[in-house]
Formats: C-alpha cells, sequence, structure tokens
C-alpha cells in the first residue's frame, strides 16, 4: 500500500461515498473503486460495507482506518520537518465548542492571512474526545478544558500522560446560569430547577457541574437530571425557557449583542489546555501557537 491509496481510503471512510471521494481528491470515480477494491485484495479483508451508494466501514475498517490516520499523519510531519520556518501541509485542530466560538476566530484569521497555503481543519468536540483523537493522531492539536480542575474528573489522568504535551492558553470564568424568575442561589439545594442542560459525556464543564450538584442535600426525588444538547445556543434556550440550568463560560454569554432574561452565578474558573503529542513541533503548528498566544 501507499500514501495515495491511505489518502482514498481515509476519504471514503470520512465521506461514506465514492462520488463525493471522488469530487473531494478531483479523481476519477472508477478510479477511487478500483483502488479501494486493491486495497482489500492486498489486506485480504473488506473494508466497506456497501449500501446503494453508501460505503460503511466494517470492524476491520474501522480498525484499519485507526492506522491510516497515523500513517498519513506521521508522513505529513516528515515532509514538514524537512523544511523549518516554512509552514505548510495540513494543521488539524480542536477545540471545545466555546472556544472555537470565542477565542478562535481572530488568530485563525490572522494565521490565514500569513500562511495562506497551510490548510487548516477545525473539529469541535468534548474535551475527552478532543483528547482521545490527538492520542490517537486523528488531531495534531486541541484545546481543551483542564481535566486537573475537577480532580474526579473521568479523564483526570491524561494531564499526567508522558505522550501529551499540555500549554495553558486562557482562563474561562464558569457561570451558573438560571432562569429569570429563578430565586437567589447561594447553594446548590436552592436551586429549584433540577434539569441541567449541558453537553454530552467527556465535557469538563458538564462534569464540573454535576459535581457542584452532587454536594447538594437535596432528597433522592430532587436530584438533578441531565438533558444532553449540541450547543450552547440550545442550552440558553433551554435556561431561558424556565425549564434547566446550565453552565456556560463568560465568554460565550459576552459574543450575545443583547442580554438575555436570565440570573448567572460565577462558579469557578477553568483553564483551557493546548494539548498535542509529546514532542509534536511541525512549522505549521509552531506558527499557529504564536499567533494564539500573541491574541
Amino acid at each position: 500500500m501507499d500514501l495515495a491509496v491511505l489518502e482514498i481510503f481515509r476519504a471514503v471512510a470520512q465521506e461514506k461515498s465514492v462520488t463525493r471521494a471522488a469530487q473531494l481528491l478531483d479523481r476519477v470515480q472508477s478510479n477511487v473503486t478500483t483502488r479501494i477494491k486493491q486495497l482489500e485484495e492486498e489486506l485480504g479483508a473488506v473494508l466497506f460495507l456497501r449500501e446503494g451508494k453508501r460505503m460503511l466501514l466494517t470492524p476491520e475498517g474501522e480498525r484499519f482506518l485507526g492506522y491510516a490516520e497515523k500513517l498519513l499523519s506521521l508522513a505529513d510531519e516528515a515532509k514538514q520537518s524537512l523544511h523549518p520556518g516554512q509552514p505548510q501541509g495540513t494543521l488539524r485542530i480542536g477545540a471545545m465548542e466555546s472556544t472555537a466560538a470565542t477565542r478562535l476566530p481572530k488568530p485563525l484569521a490572522a494565521f490565514h492571512s500569513r500562511w495562506p497555503g497551510v490548510s487548516l481543519s477545525i473539529t469541535t468536540g468534548t474535551s475527552e474526545d478532543l483528547i482521545d483523537a490527538v492520542r490517537d493522531r486523528r488531531l495534531d492539536c486541541a484545546l481543551v478544558a483542564d481535566p486537573a480542575a475537577l480532580p474526579s474528573c473521568s479523564f483526570a489522568h491524561t494531564v499526567k500522560e508522558e505522550s501529551l504535551d499540555w500549554i495553558r492558553m486562557y482562563t474561562e470564568q464558569l457561570m451558573l446560569v438560571l432562569p429569570a424568575h429563578h430565586e437567589p442561589v447561594s447553594a446548590p439545594e436552592k436551586i429549584k430547577v433540577r434539569t441541567l442542560a449541558g453537553f454530552g459525556q467527556g465535557c469538563t464543564y458538564r462534569e464540573i457541574a454535576e459535581d457542584w450538584f452532587a454536594g447538594s442535600t437535596a432528597t433522592p426525588d430532587q436530584k438533578l437530571r441531565v438533558l444532553p444538547v449540541n450547543s450552547y445556543h440550545a442550552i440558553l434556550a433551554c435556561v431561558v425557557s424556565g425549564s434547566c440550568v446550565g453552565i456556560v463560560p463568560q465568554s460565550v454569554l459576552d459574543l450575545r449583542s443583547e442580554p438575555l432574561r436570565l440570573q448567572v452565578v460565577p462558579l469557578m474558573q477553568v483553564d483551557t489546555l493546548l494539548v498535542t503529542r509529546a514532542g509534536f513541533r511541525t512549522p505549521a503548528f509552531e506558527e499557529f501557537l504564536r499567533t494564539l498566544q500573541a491574541s
């Protein structure tokens, strides 16, 4: 197998379509189909399930995709290492939803203006998912909430891993947001609305909120329920409606042109870390880091 075949395989896996992968790679559709078949024959394994025009990875395909990502990432890193001071290639950046919205627009614009030849890929997700993606070479770096802020966090141990490097970038003030009609809050048990609107498992901010509520002396029927949502817009909408409470960085609230009818209570400060694999230092990443620090 060669890198071109791995790129074709990855594109089909991502797009779940030979047609879209061919368009993405600027290749003839029949060429993509042929190369995938040749790869399966070489590996002696079926990598895709064909469902009409959809191409879905088999368990073997899922496993092989992890290796393909690592090989392609290492190859790109090797090419960039030969040209120090000349950022090029692709830089795959991960960020929490709040960080992508509040912290990245200006530095990304500045970076692209100075280094238009570097292809930037942005992925959002929970801190745990982003850390896993960096570790698995699906991302080059990611901005995540410091899991050490909550020792009981399900992935707090990752801060101590030797395979990862961490750089402290920002400090976020987390705010407890409550419906406007709610009475003043001094302790978890004072909260009458017992549903938390938050992101999925692996979100540090959600785990901080759950840990804070766990200190409540509420009765069993008053225990916190979690309503999973996918954006801060959805969290704030649920809170304004009066059905939920939420945890939101102050920087997200600052983005709104008009204030919402809700209460805000400072909860705690949490650092945002830039995580990379240990020793990862391509020219593109070094320039991205400098741009972040300058902003």
